[in-house]
């Protein structure tokens, strides 16, 4: 059996890339939402991070990340 041609690897191979890109930020999305509820848990990103034992800006950026996405998703949404 001969191997796939390497166009055809190349393509798959940015599939599977496009595929692990959407699952990475997907996550991330998830990720930030449940900083979130820890924020409304716990009272503060700085006691959220303190909490999980990670730097308070990592959290805050986090959350920022997604809080950003989401709003221009909503923006997207209302063009006139």
């Amino acid at each position: 059996m001969e191997p796939k041609p390497w166009r055809d690897r190349i393509r798959d191979e940015d599939e599977l890339l496009q595929q692990l890109n959407r699952l990475a930020s997907q996550s991330a999305d998830r990720r930030a939402q449940a900083l979130l509820d820890g924020v409304d848990e716990l009272g503060t990103i700085a006691d959220v991070a303190r909490d999980l034992g990670v730097s308070w800006n990592a959290v805050d950026k986090a959350i920022k990340k997604y809080e950003r996405k989401k709003a221009s998703n909503t923006d997207a949404g209302t063009t006139e």
